[in-house]
């Protein structure tokens, strides 16, 4: 899409990523109040960046995001983002011991939603839910 104001032109971008982590050991420690926390969290991010959540989908050993972002931001800035923010503000706010608190691996997944719809992609993080 383009807009045009009297100096110049610009264009309008969205990108949709499907990014999945899973925390340090793939321990299943996303569950109840840990889960819902963290849930907290990516939605705080996303609206600090100033990014949409399409869909969300947190396991009791993996996260599953489906995340809208303009090109400026490489899915790797992304994944960097939701990891670390998540894992800082989740134990400085709710980890008393070394033992409560999240740590996520060093790798991801990310792929964009491009060959597939975006309704396939929320279609299997919804299903994600159902088959836990």
């Amino acid at each position: 899409m383009y807009s045009t104001d009297e100096d110049h032109t610009t264009r309008d971008y969205t990108l949709n990523y499907h990014i999945v982590w899973i925390p340090k050991y793939r321990q299943s420690v996303l569950t109840g109040e840990v889960a819902d926390r963290v849930e907290s969290i990516i939605h705080e991010i996303a609206d600090d960046k100033g990014l949409d959540i399409q869909d969300l989908a947190i396991q009791p050993d993996h996260v599953h995001l489906s995340v809208s972002s303009p090109p400026k931001h490489s899915p790797a800035l992304l994944a960097n983002w939701f990891k670390r923010i998540s894992s800082r503000k989740y134990n400085y706010r709710h980890a008393d011991r070394d033992g409560e608190k999240i740590q996520w691996t060093r790798g991801y997944y990310a792929g964009t939603t491009g060959h597939v719809s975006q309704e396939t992609v929320e279609r299997y993080i919804q299903n994600q839910e159902e088959n836990a």
